[in-house]
């Protein structure tokens, strides 16, 4: 019988199929950080139990993280109470347990779905659980990867297993050559404009097509990254020779486990003529740069278009401050922030840094953060001069972390700012009371950084992604 990648990891992973729909999947990784694991560790901790496998589970610090903390950062000394309190318990629980940290001052501290794929813990074939809904990002390397909630982490702490219901198949043939600055995040924004941000939900969302397969690790990162944003929990791509070049800079080949892991990582994808209950084509050959307009992913158009004037559209268009105004080109900014795991990669940071090098931020633009997703990728960007380019044109370069994606740090918008956000989310509020968060790709968001609003011709600019 022909199978779907995702059948085929969820075959390798259910315990025991129930009458009731739901399955026992075993978890192979498990990665947990400052937010949702507290409580986790103290429910385990109360019942007199201990994680079941201990070295399934890895710990960062990210959301609450100071980013202007240098190389080295007393916790007792956080500024924010609540963050100094996650900080501490984290730290506290890894050190109680035996739970391996990447803690604060550590060289492989960062976003948690970045050091995941570059410290060679996420790997193909695996189910990852994290209590975080960017877990999909994962998917990237062909694994069954979603989000979890807090009691789930105490769950799968204590077991290493996780009691979930099987999810239908969707797949998302992305097709066609897109013009020279368009990236994963204009791809993955046009997508849940089109399907809507119910679009995938109760699917697994499987990307192919000759686009995707075109992709670097990063580029899909960013892709199965806002796969929830469509809905759906889980995103994957299949294995393929990106993947493998990706993973031998980060493996042992001489381990006779790995030589037998690469040959099995090759079975994960799609047979041919494996059956999906959903399937959409989208050509990406005439796409423009995207962004956002309102305060769902799905309220996204092409920069220079129309935004949309309905009734249905009036309660997001009052919020954005934009009832008055017939596109987005001649709105002004007031802050920028490139980051978030979505986008906080170096190859993410390239396409900043090839938007604005040798310009200087405008002057409407009251700041502008470059938040790199972790240790590596900051001391990768110093070494190739990106710093330098960033902090000429008068943004600010600061240190791992979360930062201003989501307001749980010091890093937020006060009311009515309107911020050019590389994060996924434009709720109401999401980065500080009031907030206007217009979601674009890297390189878009370094265009509005030093023309103060969106430019109307782009022909001058370049990106080789």
């Amino acid at each position: 019988m022909n199978k779907t990648l995702y059948d085929k990891l969820w075959e390798m992973h259910a315990v025991n199929p129930d009458s009731d729909g739901e399955t026992l999947l075993y978890i192979d990784r498990h990665f947990l950080h400052e937010v949702t694991s507290p409580q986790a560790f103290e429910g385990i901790e109360k019942k007199g139990l201990n994680p079941w496998r201990l070295d399934s589970n890895v710990a960062t610090p990210d959301h609450n993280v100071s980013t202007q903390r240098g190389k080295m950062m007393d916790i007792d000394k956080a500024d924010h109470s609540l963050s100094k309190i996650q900080l501490i318990e984290l730290d506290k629980n890894c050190k109680k347990f035996g739970v391996t940290q990447y803690d604060i001052n550590s060289e492989k501290q960062g976003i948690v779905h970045v050091i995941g794929p570059e410290q060679g813990l996420t790997l193909p074939g695996m189910t990852i659980v994290c209590g975080d809904s960017h877990t999909s990002t994962h998917g990237a390397f062909a694994c069954l990867s979603m989000g979890i909630g807090t009691s789930e982490v105490e769950h799968v702490l204590a077991t290493q297993c996780l009691r979930v219901r099987k999810l239908a198949n969707m797949r998302i043939n992305v097709i066609g050559t897109p013009k020279h600055w368009i990236t994963p995040k204009d791809v993955i924004l046009h997508i849940i404009s089109k399907i809507g941000t119910a679009g995938g939900t109760g699917h697994a969302i499987e990307f192919a097509g000759e686009y995707i397969e075109s992709l670097s690790m990063e580029g899909r990162m960013t892709i199965c990254n806002m796969s929830i944003e469509a809905g759906a929990k889980v995103g994957m791509v299949a294995y393929d020779l990106i993947t493998e070049t990706y993973l031998k800079e980060r493996i042992d080949e001489n381990d006779p486990n790995m030589i037998e892991a690469l040959n099995q990582w090759s079975q994960l994808h799609s047979d041919q003529g494996s059956e999906f209950d959903k399937e959409i084509v989208i050509d990406v050959t005439d796409l423009l740069p995207q962004v956002s307009w309102g305060t769902s992913p799905e309220m996204t158009i092409d920069f220079n278009d129309d935004i949309p004037k309905t009734p249905k559209t009036k309660k997001a268009l009052e919020y954005m401050g934009l009832e008055n105004e017939d596109n987005l080109l001649g709105v002004a900014f007031d802050k920028v922030f490139i980051g978030s795991c979505t986008n906080s990669r170096i190859e993410d940071l390239r396409a900043t840094a090839a938007a604005i090098k040798g310009r200087q931020k405008a002057k409407n633009i009251k700041e502008v953060l470059v938040v790199p997703g972790s240790r590596a990728v900051q001391a990768q960007a110093e070494i190739e001069g990106l710093d330098k380019i960033f902090i000429e044109a008068g943004f600010s370069w600061r240190d791992p972390g979360c930062s201003m994606c989501l307001g749980m740090n010091e890093d937020k918008l006060t009311p009515y700012e309107r911020c050019a956000s590389t994060s996924n989310r434009n709720f109401e509020g999401r980065q500080g009371h009031l907030g206007r968060t217009h979601l674009v790709s890297p390189f878009v968001a370094g265009l509005i950084a030093i023309h103060g609003h969106l430019p109307k011709d782009l022909s001058e600019y370049h990106y080789e992604r």
